[in-house]
């Protein structure tokens, strides 16, 4: 018997059996008074629905003790969607081999992206910029974390490694463009995109699947990162001999509360500099496009077919159109 039945390759009829990351589990109350197990089933394929209809609540501690499981039981589809009914469910404690298989992650270099993103920082001009730079890359613990940690639990770049690549691209992207806008202080720009989404290295966990932290719940990255900037402003100052310009770390702090772009978006401020404008609206066009990709393309199998339109996409506020008319595949 394989590990598992990889959900990608799941098409709602047969067995589902294996080792899963187990995500928000829930106890739901069906309409004659019985309990049962609602939750997400996920692997580094995708993701699905999964159901025990007949489930002791008693036993939820020790079924989310290891944040992954090991079931047994059958697919089926309920309303267009993929749906386990789970029949046997066990905690189990993954191996490092079965983790990978088990969480999704970057194609790309790790090491090699880093070095990218460093070499970015190390290329800032001013000195109290790079002081600042300097003081988060020798953070060993934090960069540690920083190489690995998704940047989200489900939207863009939700994978191991995903923070670093969504930081990195940002930062290439603003350095191609800014020739356009000589006028935007460079060094902000790519130190604002180097520490926007740190404080997610602590917001998240991914040692069990995919998580919020008790920090991330009650704290969030964005205060998190702006608290970091006090700290780390005084490593530099003190590595530098001479306090930052006035004003710096003010707009620092600014750009990383303001990098959601719009109060409703979770930002304590609206962006009011020109570089945290830019800042807030290029983290936007990554998040989405990143995001779009992941939904349309390639097109995920259905138990209808390969649809023209995904479903409403939470993030996006829209259903996408998966079709390039253009594409020879």
């Amino acid at each position: 018997m394989s590990l598992r039945t990889n959900i990608v390759d799941m098409t709602g009829q047969g067995f589902a059996h294996g080792i899963y990351s187990l995500v928000n589990p829930q106890i739901g109350t069906t309409r004659n008074g019985d309990t049962f197990l609602k939750c997400l089933l996920r692997d580094a394929t995708g993701e699905a629905i999964g159901r025990m209809w007949r489930f002791d609540p008693a036993a939820m501690q020790d079924i989310t003790s290891t944040g992954f499981i090991r079931i047994e039981g059958s697919q089926e589809i309920y309303q267009d969607k993929l749906q386990i009914k789970i029949g046997e469910i066990w905690p189990h404690e993954p191996t490092p081999e079965e983790l990978t298989s088990l969480l999704p992650s970057t194609r790309k270099n790790i090491d090699s992206m880093f070095n990218e993103v460093t070499s970015l920082i190390r290329s800032l001009e001013h000195p109290a910029a790079k002081a600042l730079g300097a003081a988060y890359l020798d953070d060993s613990v934090l960069m540690s974390r920083f190489k690995t940690a998704p940047a989200a639990m489900l939207i863009h770049h939700a994978w191991i490694g995903g923070l670093l690549e969504h930081t990195l691209q940002l930062m290439q992207c603003a350095d191609l463009m800014l020739p356009f806008y000589s006028r935007l202080n460079r060094d902000i720009i790519l130190l604002g995109l180097f520490i926007h989404d740190l404080g997610k290295t602590e917001e998240l966990c991914w040692d069990r699947g995919f998580a919020y932290t008790r920090e991330g719940n009650l704290i969030g990255h964005i205060a998190r990162g702006a608290m970091w900037l006090e700290e780390k402003a005084k490593v530099a100052e003190e590595n530098l001999g001479e306090a930052f310009p006035d004003g710096f770390l003010t707009v620092m702090q600014h750009i990383v509360l303001s990098h959601h772009g719009q109060l409703e978006y979770g930002s304590p401020k609206l962006p009011a500099t020109p570089e945290a404008i830019f800042i807030a609206q290029l983290d936007i066009l990554d998040a989405h496009t990143q995001t779009a990709l992941d939904t349309t393309r390639p097109w995920a199998k259905t138990a209808t077919g390969d649809e023209a339109f995904t479903e409403r996409s939470f993030a996006l506020n829209t259903k996408l159109y998966r079709r390039d008319p253009l594409s020879t595949d």
